[in-house]
């Protein structure tokens, strides 16, 4: 079911929103080689939780962190750890959430660790691209699913990238998951209409090779079948009978 939030219930989500950003913002500046991954989940935690929010992932089906943080072949869902530290070169996928006063915000970046290749900071690019080529293409009453996740996959493609077909964007509000999936693939012109009202977290997966994944024996990391690098870039958006607003950025 699709749930249509008033102006005053976007407004919740906007302060649920800002937090995340803010979050990442932050990190960006501690993804530095010789830091681990666990030390990240700590900063955030703490900033979160210091901003009266609760971070949404924690316990989430068992999560044991506040903040997935994959590391360059992972695609999603890195588990942290004090025995992954971020090495000079490789890149570094965050995905946050947080709860404030009932309602979720969530984004995700790709960050580079030190200085990349130009090959993994044009993966970066691209998939950040592919969110705006998104979100560019909706209005109100007109859009359909579809036209999002073509947006997001002849982009991606046009430079030989994978996208991940197992993963996809959701709405979100009260809970972090809700009504429609959103996904990164599809045929222009199909799918269900978007609504003004509705609020939905888009999120390009988009891997350097392939677009197949494999599913880790954790039970939450996924990496990419041919091990080259992948990057995430997500954003909550609300759609608005004007347009769009990105509520995390």
């Amino acid at each position: 079911m699709i749930l249509i939030k008033s102006n005053s219930q976007i407004a919740e989500m906007r302060k649920a929103n800002r937090i995340v950003r803010d979050t990442l913002d932050m990190l960006r500046e501690h993804t530095v080689p010789g830091v681990s991954t666990l030390q990240l989940n700590k900063l955030a935690h703490d900033y979160i939780t210091k901003q009266g929010a609760v971070p949404s992932f924690l316990g989430y089906n068992g999560f044991p962190a506040s903040i997935c943080v994959s590391v360059d072949c992972e695609v999603v869902h890195g588990i942290p750890s004090k025995n992954k530290i971020l090495q000079e070169g490789q890149i570094v996928s965050i995905d946050c959430g947080a709860i404030y006063n009932g309602w979720h915000g969530d984004a995700a970046r790709t960050y580079g660790v030190g200085f990349i290749s130009k090959d993994c900071q044009q993966l970066i690019d691209v998939t950040q691209q592919c969110f705006f080529k998104a979100v560019d293409c909706i209005k109100a009453g007109v859009t359909r699913l579809g036209d999002i996740g073509y947006a997001v996959q002849s982009h991606a493609e046009s430079f030989g990238y994978g996208v991940v077909r197992e993963l996809v964007g959701h709405g979100i509000g009260r809970q972090m998951h809700e009504d429609p999936n959103v996904p990164n693939f599809g045929q222009a012109g199909r799918g269900m209409r978007l609504s003004a009202g509705m609020t939905i977290a888009i999120e390009p997966m988009i891997n350097m090779g392939t677009e197949k994944v494999d599913f880790m024996s954790d039970g939450w990391t996924v990496k990419t079948r041919d091990r080259k690098p992948s990057a995430h870039y997500e954003n909550t958006i609300a759609i608005t009978e004007d347009g769009i607003e990105i509520l995390s950025l």
